[in-house]
């Protein structure tokens, strides 16, 4: 191996040494260049091969953009408007994510009893949110999400629920819709509910950045909830100039959301209702807020489950034939909507 050794004077600059020589220079400073590998040093001692290789940090390398593109209103629900991202025209889905909408919504506003079968839907009420949102399900199932709570929910089989916001005051957040491995898809119900009491809040090094962490591990932290398939799911907020270099495992798609803020993804300019689709080669995600401004995103990544989906409406199944199925069960309130008919939400009644 031969190293480089720059001195300050004369045409020694281009002089090359063995590493056996080095032991009788003193108070030089040296840079040896490996591809995607800096080191420096400046000693009064001999510097060696070993001594620099356990400084070796690999450079970060970034994925790139994609796709961005902005989330668009629409209604949905009951007098509810939402920005939706995942499951337009333009982003139809992002493997295993089916669907992103942002919603804003207070009373009379909301979402009445529907049915869900077939993947599982995340809905998170953001930490800033003046409002709450309620829901209730007709199997007895009933609670609040107040800003900073999180609820995971898996239809399996079927379900029928409602979600509306607590009064008048908006609840402002995010509705995330998984897919699942065909196996999955007829479960029973479940729920996983993350208080904003319990939810990890990790930090980097100097405090710049804070990442509340529902699944996935970023900085040391791991998050509560227990996934079918590999999915991560964490809220990052940078401060004004805070950068952000967040390792992504190299088979996950991966989708991030501005919240609020200005700040880059990469290269490219991110703001509120903006998604961004990274690319598959490379490292992670990086993001940077800008100088005068902090930034708040969503980061989303899974496995792909390369498996076939059918969605119709508020039912997601592997065929059509399976969907047709959904449909004759709902309808004949079997299989898992078996009192689909006869239940009426309470806090469906509040819009009326």
């Amino acid at each position: 191996m031969q190293v480089k050794i720059c001195f300050n004077q004369s045409r020694q600059n281009n002089t090359l040494v063995s590493s056996t020589s080095l032991s009788r220079l003193k108070s030089l400073r040296l840079v040896l260049v490996i591809p995607q590998f800096t080191f420096q040093c400046s000693s009064s001692q001999p510097a060696t091969t070993s001594s620099l290789r356990s400084t070796a940090k690999k450079m970060f390398n970034p994925r790139l953009i994609a796709k961005k593109l902005v989330a668009r209103e629409q209604g949905e629900g009951a007098g509810a408007r939402v920005h939706r991202s995942i499951g337009t025209t333009r982003l139809r889905n992002l493997d295993p994510f089916l669907m992103l909408d942002e919603f804003n919504v207070g009373l009379p506003g909301g979402f009445p009893d529907h049915p869900h079968r077939g993947f599982e839907t995340v809905t998170y009420v953001l930490p800033t949110s003046k409002g709450h949102m309620c829901h209730e399900d007709f199997l007895g199932n009933k609670g609040e999400l107040r800003p900073g709570d999180l609820q995971w929910m898996t239809p399996g089989k079927g379900i029928m629920h409602a979600e509306m916001p607590k009064s008048e005051v908006p609840a402002h957040g995010l509705q995330l819709w998984i897919n699942l491995p065909s196996k999955s898809r007829m479960v029973e119900p479940k729920y996983q509910e993350i208080s904003r009491d319990t939810v990890p809040h990790a930090f980097n090094d100097d405090k710049s950045i804070e990442a509340i962490v529902f699944a996935g591990e970023v900085f040391g932290k791991r998050g509560p909830i227990e996934t079918v398939a590999p999915v991560t799911y964490v809220h990052f907020m940078l401060q004004k100039g805070a950068k952000l270099e967040y390792p992504i495992p190299e088979s996950h798609h991966v989708f991030v959301y501005a919240v609020s803020g200005t700040g880059k993804c990469v290269e490219h300019s991110i703001e509120p209702h903006e998604a961004i689709v990274l690319e598959m080669k490379g490292d992670g995600a990086l993001l940077q807020a800008d100088d005068n401004e902090s930034l708040e995103v969503i980061v989303m990544t899974g496995q792909p489950l390369e498996e076939s989906v059918v969605q119709y409406g508020p039912f997601v199944m592997s065929t059509e034939d399976e969907i047709r199925q959904t449909f004759e069960d709902f309808q004949l309130a079997k299989n898992g909507f078996e009192n689909a008919h006869s239940w009426a939400s309470e806090i469906g009644n509040r819009r009326r």
